[in-house]
């Protein structure tokens, strides 16, 4: 019996252990627990329902509990459905049996299943922030995940839930103007901390990637860092367009291509406010070009009207609104490449800067001061300075160096107009294209400045001054200023040198207010200049005893030889009444004089005047202007071969309308002569042959003149008159 027994619980015990080792190995399938796992689903949610089908269970005899796996399972969340790879949970066997809650975790493997509706079924399990900022921002997508939950006694959900996955093809919107498009990435959620990894994605058409990005839950906050990197981004790109126009509105890009690798941290709260950004960034510039708004023609002969960076390394940092870029590479403005290197630090509403440029192969043309930089030398420019928005900025130091010539500005402050508010000193001292030495310099001298200096070239300023066609004046300064000028020697051309030139000029509201300026061509000849303001009257006078190195510069005026120049003007309301005097001088090249001289059938005279000249005893003109129209009263020349009145307008760039009379000495001779008594005082007997001359007209654009001549027997009264006013003079 005792044997039967023992064969019995043999077979027992042995039927158990099979029992239990098919549970452990190959475990059973069945539908009996559905309904359990269909109302645990409901106690988390009740509008979560599951589809299952057989679910498997698997013995674990160590830890005396049950792995519990179903296939294909189906969740429905009002009306939207989500299909699953599979589901395993592990229930204790021991809390079943004594009617506890059982179930100690639970996983989830999914399908490839839409973004959108993976992040509703999480937020409808349990809703964090996290997962309200990722609904609204998402748009499409489908993810791949392994869900990880587990259970404290009381069938609640503890806090270190995990979800790993693949994410292919989503969608993000942040704004209207920034999408992200394409995302293919790799993801952990654990701890409340997001980890994204190898990351490929498309900001607005461009390609970027990322080889780790980190989201924290920190308060009520996000904050997020990690690694961005992109390849190649060109102007057509939406993300540079809408970059370019929000930070830099006012220069027009052409062409931009760059890479970049950035290193970034920064807050965002449930507002999407981003707060605390931090960057770092080492940008390979490829290429940018965009146009040059300005005109540097006058310093930059072969100016392209673009200027192009390529081959820059720049490395950026910003820190709590601190900003620093140091940067260098290759810059083209003109024919040639050069080098330049910058570095930008911003703090707020302040901005320091600092960059070189070194010339080498172009050239630079200040031209008003005659400085030419030849192709063939170096030169370095050097500018340091700071901008305070809305507010000024301060030039430290801006300086061209270039062999033995140095050009150098200190402590210029411009206002926020740009404006000049102050400036500490101008150095200068540089060998012309002249080969004339220039040494200058301009001093503050508190609310004074002084220009001082042994030798200055003022031949390109003359030039400058005459051919200015802003006639209203550079209004560069903000302030009111007086200047002393005290120059050794100023050269006025290759030939004439002025010496010791000194005065004093008064600057209101960027105009001359007063002036008194003299100088010395020699011992008894001399050069003053002066300006008076009286009211609304300015007077302006000019004395030359050379009045060559001026007359010699108008272009129509060839030959011009001696004479003494002797001007004056008086400006009021807009309007100026000018008189110019010129005395005993000699012409040798006068086209419009020629033509007349051709048509008159004068060739005799007009081959003097290109041979060895015409002088003339005296020249005069009367004449005001008023904006662009000069209007001359009169104007008359004397001399012994001819004598010439005339009269007319001139409006600028439009219409030339003049006429007058030209007479030959020998006919003023015979007409004064048979005066009673004065004429033979004033000319003798010997007076030549016959009464002839021409009144003449010229008409029409500046460029196609047109000159008519008809002969005249008589002359009119006021050219007599004036004639005897001369030689009575004479």
């Amino acid at each position: 019996m005792t044997k039967i027994i023992l064969r019995v619980l043999l077979v027992f015990f042995l039927i158990v252990i099979l029992f239990i080792t098919y549970l452990s190995v190959i475990g059973v399938k069945t539908t009996k627990f559905n309904n359990e796992i269909g109302n645990l689903i409901k106690d988390f949610n009740k509008d979560l329902l599951i589809e299952l089908k057989e679910v498997k269970i698997i013995l674990d005899p160590i830890k005396f509990e049950l792995n519990v796996k179903t296939i294909g399972p189906k969740f429905t969340i009002k009306g939207k459905n989500i299909e699953l790879e599979n589901i395993v949970t592990k229930v204790s066997i021991n809390s079943f049996l004594k009617d506890e809650f059982s179930v100690k975790n639970l996983e989830i493997s999914t399908k490839s299943i839409k973004l959108e509706n993976l992040i509703s079924f999480f937020r409808k399990i349990k809703n964090t922030p996290e997962l309200f900022v990722l609904e609204k921002v998402i748009k499409k997508g489908y993810v791949i995940s392994d869900i990880r939950l587990e259970f404290n006694d009381n069938g609640e959900i503890k806090n270190n839930y995990k979800i790993n996955g693949l994410l292919k093809d989503a969608q993000i919107n942040l704004s209207k103007k920034n999408n992200f498009d394409k995302i293919d990435l790799t993801f952990n959620f654990e701890n409340k901390i997001v980890k994204l990894n190898d990351i490929n994605l498309f900001v607005n058409n461009t390609q970027l990637f990322s080889e780790k990005i980190i989201v924290k839950n920190v308060k009520k906050e996000f904050l997020i860092e990690g690694f961005i990197a992109n390849k190649d981004v060109s102007l057509d790109d939406k993300f540079v367009e809408n970059f370019v126009k929000l930070y830099l509105p006012k220069l027009d890009f052409k062409k931009l291509n760059f890479s970049s690798k950035n290193n970034f941290l920064f807050n965002i709260n449930k507002k999407f406010k981003v707060n605390n950004f931090k960057l770092s960034s080492e940008i390979k510039l490829n290429k940018l070009t965009f146009k040059d708004k300005f005109d540097f023609t006058k310093f930059i002969p072969n100016n392209k009207k673009e200027i192009n960076f390529d081959n820059h390394l720049i490395n950026i940092k910003y820190d709590k609104k601190k900003l620093s870029i140091d940067g260098s590479g290759n810059i083209l403005f003109q024919n040639k490449k050069e080098l330049i290197n910058y570095k930008i630090k911003k703090k707020n509403e302040l901005i320091d800067f600092e960059t070189n440029l070194n010339i080498v192969k172009n050239p630079i043309i200040i031209d008003f001061l005659g400085y030419k930089k030849t192709p063939e030398s170096k030169a370095n420019i050097s500018l340091k300075g700071s901008h305070l928005t809305g507010k000024k900025t301060i030039i430290e130091m801006f300086s061209i160096n270039e062999n033995k010539n140095k050009l150098i500005i200190d402590d210029l402050i411009l206002n926020k107009n740009f404006k000049i508010k102050n400036l500490k000193k101008i150095d200068l001292d540089y060998l012309d294209e002249d080969m004339r030495e220039n040494k200058i310099s301009l001093l503050n001298n508190e609310k004074n400045y002084n220009l001082v200096g042994s030798k200055f070239n003022a031949n390109n300023l003359i030039d400058n001054l005459i051919d200015n066609k802003n006639s209203k004046g550079l209004k560069i300064f903000d302030k009111d200023f007086n200047l002393d000028v005290k120059i050794d020697q100023v050269y006025l051309d290759k030939e004439y040198v002025i010496n010791d030139l000194t005065g004093k000029l008064d600057f209101k509201r960027n105009e001359i207010l007063s002036a008194n300026l003299n100088a010395f061509f020699s011992k008894d000849k001399k050069l003053k200049f002066t300006i008076s303001t009286n009211q609304n009257e300015k007077v302006t006078t000019l004395f030359l005893d050379q009045a060559e190195p001026i007359v010699k510069r108008y272009k129509f005026i060839k030959g011009y030889k001696g004479g003494s120049l002797d001007f004056s003007s008086s400006k009021k309301n807009n309007k100026s009444n000018s008189k110019l005097k010129i005395y005993n001088f000699r012409l040798k090249e006068l086209p419009v004089l020629t033509k007349l001289l051709t048509l008159a059938s004068l060739q005799g005279i007009a081959d003097i005047l290109s041979g060895e000249g015409i002088t003339f005893d005296e020249f005069e003109m009367n004449f005001n202007n008023t904006d662009n129209l000069v209007t001359i009263e009169e104007m008359y020349a004397i001399g012994p071969a001819i004598s010439i009145l005339m009269d007319g307008y001139i409006e600028k760039n439009k219409l030339v309308s003049l006429k007058g009379s030209l007479v030959p000495a020998t006919t003023i001779n015979k007409v004064i002569g048979n005066i009673p008594v004065l004429g033979k005082i004033l000319v003798g007997s010997k007076t030549g042959e016959g009464v002839f001359g021409v009144s003449f007209k010229i008409k029409g654009p500046p460029k196609k003149l047109e000159t008519t001549v008809n002969p005249i027997k008589t002359l009119t009264p006021r050219f007599i008159t004036r004639t005897l006013e001369k030689i009575k003079k004479n």
